[in-house]
C-alpha cells in the first residue's frame, strides 16, 4: 500500500496552481473539469509518477473553520521534503513568499512553514540521514 494521492484544501484553484507550480516548483499531472470546479493535480517534476498533490476546492461548510483552525494554531496542512530547508527558504523569500516560521534545526530535522497564499500553512522539511 502507498499513498496515491493527497490533498490542500484551496480557496482559489487557479492562484493555487500558479502558485504551486510557478513558485514552488511543482507540475501540472491532471486538470479536469468537475462541474464549476477541477480535478486539479500536481506532482513534483523529480517524481512525475509519484504522489498526487489535489489542490481541491474549499467549497464544504466544514472546510473554512477547519483551515482557520489550523492557520490560528500554526499547524501545517501539508508537508513537503526539500534537499535544503535554508536554500529553499531564501529563493523563495527572494519570491515574495510569506514564511511564518523561519528555518528552525530540531536535532537532525531542520523545518521552516510558509503561507501558499491559499489559505495554508505548508512546512518545509529536511531530515538529516
Amino acid at each position: 500500500m502507498r499513498i496515491h494521492i493527497t490533498s490542500v484544501f484551496v480557496d482559489d484553484q487557479d492562484k493555487a496552481m500558479r502558485f504551486y507550480t510557478d513558485v514552488l516548483g511543482f507540475v501540472k499531472k491532471h486538470d479536469v473539469p468537475v462541474g464549476a470546479d477541477r480535478w486539479l493535480t500536481v506532482v513534483s517534476p523529480e517524481d512525475p509518477d509519484g504522489t498526487e498533490l489535489l489542490l481541491e476546492p474549499s467549497g464544504h461548510p466544514a472546510v473554512q473553520p477547519y483551515k482557520t483552525a489550523l492557520v490560528e494554531d500554526g499547524i501545517p496542512a501539508a508537508s513537503f521534503a526539500v534537499d535544503d530547508v535554508r536554500a529553499e527558504f531564501e529563493r523563495l523569500r527572494g519570491l515574495g513568499v510569506r514564511f511564518i516560521q523561519e528555518p528552525l534545526e530540531m536535532g537532525s530535522i531542520t523545518t521552516a512553514v510558509l503561507d501558499d497564499t491559499c489559505g495554508n500553512l505548508i512546512q518545509l522539511v529536511h531530515a538529516k540521514a
